[in-house]
């Protein structure tokens, strides 16, 4: 991150009526990407000893009375923009991350790397530069970077900034405050400027070349353009730096030196350092600002841990009969997740359960006496989504866990099923909120072929107002008890509206909680609802299981469209058992866990992972035994019989250590030969790792649960900051270390190696 200081900051040019040699805009970037560009210049430009002789005698010629006198060129002006729609002296086009207008801003978390392109162009073949500046809610400026253009015929330029520092400070330690302040509406500003050194130079190189008769004006121009640079305070130079650019303009200004002697002097790597770093800036013009939402910790990169409070801790007694976990038990859970390095643990409703409709085993219609019921049926005579089931403890009993938790430094989720079973206080308080069938009867919940017999859904029709009011109510209760999360059931089946005004409402006082959608939809449901306010949200990551479909679904994720939706992936839930994860045993579930552990910042994992449960209903893509539905005895100590919870302790320390893992925004798939191998990279430059070197990992994986894999894997080794023809790497998951090159052969065989997660050593 760049940092700027009052005192190198006077005026921002997107604030300012004219920019000239007295009106200081910008400061100095020292930006390392542009030093290691100059310092390539340095190493490829001949003669450097050569001007260095003739400077000094420059010095002595050349009387400074002569260059102080001459007449100064009218800089291009920068042009006051007084209305939306208007265009600046340059022309400033299409900037991203941007939807729908700029009504709904871009969402990255505080630390996060991300990219912002623009088209800036200027008229004729004059050439400009762009520089991109971030500035805070407050305004302040936190960093400005230059723009490479990488595609000149269509005038786009590009370049990553980063949003802040990234801070692991939970909601409720010390020092929170301090990252609550730097959270809000930010703005990128795209500054387009006429780039006056770059295009003098290519006209005067070409006039020197061919000796044209027009030469002496030409270098007469590049003094001028010199002395001018020296004196604009927007270029931000010190003194030696004004120093290199004066002296430069007496050698051009010297006669006794040879035209190419003199062009070679406005042309040092000294000088191209300073283009880089410290431009001279002509005209600029500030496209329109562009929002960005920076949110806290854990709103992109996140790990999530997922268990049902009244299974942990059940056991068989005696009499063959299970006596179902507790809140006080659940404690083992949050160990278990500590324990195997997840940031986030989620727990299903904890609410009272009707006894109505109640459903069995399996999601049969008749409960048997010991069928505890659907946690989704909520509400009973004991009580509704304000009470705590009496058969898991009380609520200083979820106090108490929740407290457990941030001491083990995890934060607690809690679901929040906007629905009721037909015996919840609701139904007889506010018969208004339910939709009723023509008979007078209520409705229960369908998704068809699927029916809710235990469940009525909410009708916002006849009193959104007042349903939204109860709901703020509720999350007010829950946040008081130490919830900093909500996992919210369906809110597709919700207006999004609805979710709007109740997320705006909450957030607003207490701007740390996120959501989570569990919304498998159409795209536009799930884009809205993430416009509407949900941090993170489920997604179609189960179903993708072939190369083709996971090539085109992590691009998808780790995109433009991770500003607005922040997919979480998940291998199961208690609603999803695909046939991949049924038929490829232990092999599919550790390949599901690394792509989903590294194919998105969120991932998400339902405890019974590590014990491979994966029966499938039959008929349904579900397991047998539904948890939903029962309560499950568990034996952890088998655990250990099929390594999964040693590789996503694994995939957790690995995530944790490295930075590119944190981002939506820079994942590049590799080609590979083989349909099931699978080859990625995710690459975070120096600049942005906090620890000054890059950090990449490539990811390679054996799709087949079954059978051995071999393909050759191209690596782009430039495109990641790789010089030379080969690199070494270490295996995160194994320790073995490879030499990797451009070309590179993997083999990957279920029974040995699913996968290699590679880190670059630079």
């Amino acid at each position: 991150m760049t940092e700027i200081s009052s005192n190198q900051v006077t005026n921002s040019p997107s604030t300012s009526a004219s920019v000239d040699q007295g009106t200081p805009t910008r400061k100095t970037n020292g930006d390392s990407a542009a030093k290691k560009t100059s310092a390539a210049r340095k190493t490829t430009r001949s003669g450097q000893g050569a001007r260095k002789t003739t400077r000094r005698t420059a010095r002595k010629t050349v009387p400074q009375s002569t260059v102080k006198g001459m007449a100064m060129s009218a800089p291009a002006p920068s042009i006051p923009v007084t209305e939306p729609g208007q265009f600046g002296r340059i022309n400033v086009l299409d900037v991203t991350p941007n939807a729908e207008g700029g009504v709904f801003p871009a969402r990255v978390e505080l630390g996060e790397q991300f990219h912002v392109t623009a088209e800036v162009f200027i008229e004729g073949r004059t050439k400009v530069g762009a520089t991109a500046v971030l500035k805070t809610s407050r305004g302040k400026i936190m960093q400005t970077r230059p723009m490479t253009c990488t595609n000149p015929g269509l005038d786009r330029w590009e370049v990553d900034l980063q949003a802040g520092e990234h801070s692991d400070v939970k909601p409720w330690e010390d020092g929170f405050a301090d990252v609550k302040r730097q959270l809000g509406n930010w703005k990128v500003v795209v500054e387009g400027w006429e780039d006056t050194y770059a295009t003098w130079l290519h006209d005067a190189t070409i006039k020197v070349g061919v000796r044209d008769n027009d030469v002496e004006n030409a270098l007469d121009e590049g003094a001028e353009l010199l002395l001018r640079w020296a004196k604009t305070r927007d270029a931000g130079l010190n003194a030696a730096q004004k120093k290199v650019l004066r002296d430069a303009a007496e050698q051009v200004l010297n006669k006794e030196l040879s035209i190419t002697e003199r062009l070679a002097a406005a042309d040092s790597p000294e000088i191209h350092e300073l283009h880089d770093t410290n431009p001279l800036r002509d005209g600029i013009s500030a496209g329109r600002p562009v929002n960005l939402l920076v949110q806290r910790p854990k709103s992109s990169f996140a790990a999530w841990y997922q268990f049902f409070p009244r299974s942990e801790g059940a056991y068989v007694d005696e009499n063959g009969k299970i006596v179902q976990g507790t809140l006080k038990t659940s404690v083992s859970g949050l160990e278990r997740a500590k324990a195997e390095g997840f940031d986030i643990v989620y727990l299903p409703p904890i609410f009272p359960i009707g006894v109505t409709n109640r459903k069995g085993r399996n999601n049969t219609l008749v409960a048997g006496p010991d069928d505890p019921g659907s946690p989704f049926g909520i509400g009973s005579e004991l009580g509704g989504h304000d009470t705590v089931d009496p058969l898991l403890g009380t609520m200083d009993d979820f106090r108490a866990l929740t407290a457990k938790a941030h001491e083990l430094g995890l934060e607690i989720a809690l679901d929040f099923a906007l629905q009721c079973s037909p015996d919840h206080p609701w139904v007889k308080q506010h018969p208004n909120w339910f939709r009723h069938k023509p008979d007078g009867t209520i409705a229960f919940a369908e998704n068809p072929p699927k029916k809710y017999q235990d469940i009525y859904p909410i009708d916002f029709n006849a009193d959104m107002e007042g349903i939204e009011k109860e709901v703020e109510r509720l999350m007010e209760l829950w946040i008081d008890a130490g919830v900093t999360i909500f996992r919210v059931d369906n809110p597709h089946t919700k207006p999004v509206r609805f979710w709007q005004d109740v997320i705006g409402a909450v957030t607003k006082r207490h701007p740390e909680i996120l959501f989570l959608a569990e919304a498998f939809t159409r795209p536009g449901m799930m884009r809205a609802l993430s416009y509407a306010g949900f941090t993170h949200s489920h997604c179609y990551f189960p179903w993708r299981n072939t190369k083709e479909e996971l090539e085109e679904y992590l691009n998808t994720t780790n995109c433009d469209n991770g500003y607005y939706q922040h997919n979480t992936f998940w291998p199961t839930t208690p609603d999803i058992l695909t046939a991949y994860v049924r038929d490829n045993g232990i092999a599919g579930h550790a390949v599901r866990a690394v792509l989903a552990a590294m194919g998105s910042p969120n991932w998400g994992i339902y405890n019974g992972y590590e014990l491979i449960e994966n029966r499938q209903r039959p008929g349904f893509e579900e397991q047998i035994d539904n948890e939903k539905y029962e309560i499950k005895v568990r034996d952890w100590s088998k655990a250990k019989e099929y390594g999964i919870a040693e590789i996503l302790t694994s995939l957790n320390r690995i995530r944790r250590a490295h930075p590119a893992t944190h981002s939506y925004h820079n994942l590049t798939v590799l080609d590979s030969a083989d349909e099931n191998i699978l080859a990625f990279v995710r690459h975070t430059p120096a600049e942005f790792t906090g620890t000054g070197k890059p950090d990449t990992l490539i990811v390679v994986v054996n799709l087949d649960g079954h059978n051995a894999h071999q393909s050759m894997v191209h690596l782009e080794l430039s495109d990641f900051g790789i010089e030379g023809d080969s690199v070494d790497v270490h295996d995160e998951l194994t320790g073995r270390d490879f030499t990797w090159s451009w070309d590179n052969y993997v083999s990957l065989a279920p029974w040995a190696d699913v996968a290699h997660v590679l880190s670059v050593k630079y």
